[in-house]
């Protein structure tokens, strides 16, 4: 990673993600979803209605189905995760919920980044995948007037 310098101050290059990005979820095999940039979320969250805990071989386990029949992306399959526990995240209203955690890949701008999510019911919302602090620092600068950027930067590359 490079750096622009000042006599006074050093600023690292980042990859610039725009209020929202088209970004992969490799697990799943969905390479564009939409998902929200948001500075004042501490973590990021998907979009679940279907989840279920089993037992496979003595283990506890979560069975999903992300996101929701409208979106382009749904298949409707379902995937298994490891279950630990719940933990408590306050929503965008300031109530306090219990969600299911689990942890994936996230593809943008041709990385591939591991990253935990929570699983909420994000029907209301524009966004189905909201990605916040904890997965943007030390990574991305966001610019607000910009969208999409990971996706015209991998379509610009791949022409």
């Amino acid at each position: 990673m490079g750096s622009i310098s000042n006599k006074e101050i050093t600023v690292p290059v980042k990859p610039v993600v725009g209020r929202s990005e088209k970004i992969g979820l490799p697990q799943f095999e969905i390479d564009l979803v939409d998902a929200k940039i948001d500075t004042g979320a501490y973590g990021c969250s998907l979009h679940c209605t279907n989840i279920e805990v089993v037992e496979i071989e003595g283990k506890k386990m979560l069975r999903i189905i992300p996101l929701r029949f409208r979106d382009k992306v749904f298949r409707g399959e379902s995937h298994l995760f490891p279950f630990d526990e719940k933990k408590k995240v306050k929503n965008s209203f300031g109530k306090v919920e219990e969600r299911y955690l689990i942890k994936t890949k996230v593809r943008i701008f041709d990385q591939e980044i591991e990253t935990i999510f929570s699983l909420t019911d994000r029907s209301s919302m524009r966004f189905p995948v909201l990605l916040g602090r904890r997965f943007l620092q030390k990574r991305f600068m966001v610019d607000v007037a910009l969208k999409d950027r990971s996706h015209k930067s991998t379509t610009r590359k791949t022409k």
